[in-house]
């Protein structure tokens, strides 16, 4: 008879044991006779060089924001919002909100801001104060000039604290288009020196529309201030640039990554992750030692997760951790700044229905060495394998 050769097509990792499948043409059953000699092939497992890093599919902790929620943001007029990301400032953690509004869509205002009580997740997040208006409401932090068509709104996409001061990135939007497309004025740095009571539009932080940082998810290290960027609406690549803490308003101090070294020139920034990439966030965890970004995939209709040993990359495969099937509407996932990432991730994620609102989430994160097939005679066409895992 003829036998035929077989290799291994699959091999699937579970509870420690490594399961694989034959591919290869099967001999017809008068082909092989009880007589003949099946050897072993024994599948070695091999640890890659760094574990991977699971999550686990996202759930509510609780509603931030709304009349409803927790912390009954109606108090300060805030009915309806968006956004929630963070500042770790002083010891303390504010969150910042996007285009905010009262009942029935009325006193809108373009970004407010919240001081939390605890800055661990695991608390809950309860609201100690809000900056707020004369009037006791959360009053607008950055002046937008509300025109459709020139300045329709000033979104603020990150913050960072520097000392005593706080910054914000924000994006003057021109208008709004199709789903998860708009158009961009220009982006820019607020600050504020007075823990965010106040706000000022850098007059020289400015940058024109379609550098492709028209959104940003800061992170310090190493000295430097990093900016990862999207350009306008949420279909674009996820670019870097860095700055030194001292010229961060100064955009021709900027230098942007091109895939092997830090250039002058935006236009030369190489992607670290590809296409589609809503708004986002980064953050490091020690107990994996492992950068984390989180945003959101609008094709998948899901927000995604990816890791990184270093800022530059290679960034992991996207893992879903919430999809749009079980939280219609979503959008926007930050992870807490500050917090111990290590079996649990926590982060904020909004809806724009069935409510327009910030919710607090988390999700699992799990570690499994990954193994790999060694083959060890598979290809011996005398003695078709069987496979048997040590």
């Amino acid at each position: 008879m003829t036998l035929r050769p077989r290799t291994i097509r699959a091999c699937m990792a579970i509870a420690g044991w490594l399961i694989c499948t034959a591919a290869g043409a099967s001999p017809a059953p008068d082909e092989v006779s009880e007589a003949e000699a099946v050897p072993e092939v024994v599948m070695t497992l091999v640890p890659q060089d760094e574990p991977l890093l699971y999550v686990g599919a996202a759930e509510v902790v609780r509603q931030m924001t709304g009349a409803d929620s927790f912390n009954a943001t109606d108090r300060w007029n805030i009915h309806g919002t968006d956004l929630g990301h963070m500042i770790l400032h002083k010891d303390a953690l504010y969150m910042v909100f996007g285009d905010t509004y009262g009942p029935n869509g009325g006193a809108w205002r373009s970004s407010t801001m919240a001081r939390l009580a605890d800055p661990d997740p695991r608390g809950g997040f309860t609201f100690s104060a809000m900056i707020e208006a004369a009037d006791g409401t959360a009053k607008e932090l950055i002046r937008s000039d509300k025109i459709p068509g020139f300045e329709w709104t000033v979104i603020p996409t990150n913050g960072i604290s520097l000392g005593e001061r706080m910054v914000l990135h924000y994006m003057a939007v021109r208008m709004w288009t199709s789903d998860g497309r708009w158009i961009v004025r220009q982006s820019g740095l607020a600050y504020s020196d007075d823990d965010g009571q106040s706000w000022q539009r850098s007059p020289s932080a400015i940058w024109p529309a379609n550098t492709g940082f028209e959104q940003v998810a800061f992170v310090e290290n190493d000295g430097m201030i990093y900016s990862f960027g999207i350009p306008q609406g949420r279909f674009g690549v996820v670019s870097l640039r860095r700055v030194p803490h001292a010229a961060m308003f100064d955009p021709a101090a900027h230098r942007y990554w091109d895939g092997s070294g830090w250039v002058a020139d935006h236009a030369a920034a190489a992607p670290v992750v590809p296409a589609p990439a809503g708004e986002l966030s980064v953050a490091w965890s020690e107990a994996h030692q492992r950068w984390m970004m989180m945003y959101l995939d609008e094709k998948r209709g899901a927000i995604v997760l990816r890791t990184a040993p270093t800022l530059v990359g290679p960034w992991s495969d996207a893992q879903n951790v919430a999809q749009a099937r079980d939280f219609p509407g979503l959008y926007a996932p930050y992870i807490v700044p500050g917090s111990e990432i290590d079996d649990t991730v926590h982060f904020t994620m909004s809806r724009w229905k069935p409510l327009y609102n910030v919710f607090l989430m988390k999700a699992a994160l799990m570690t499994e060495m990954p193994v790999v097939a060694v083959d060890q005679g598979l290809n011996d066409t005398a003695n078709p394998p069987r496979f048997k895992i040590p």
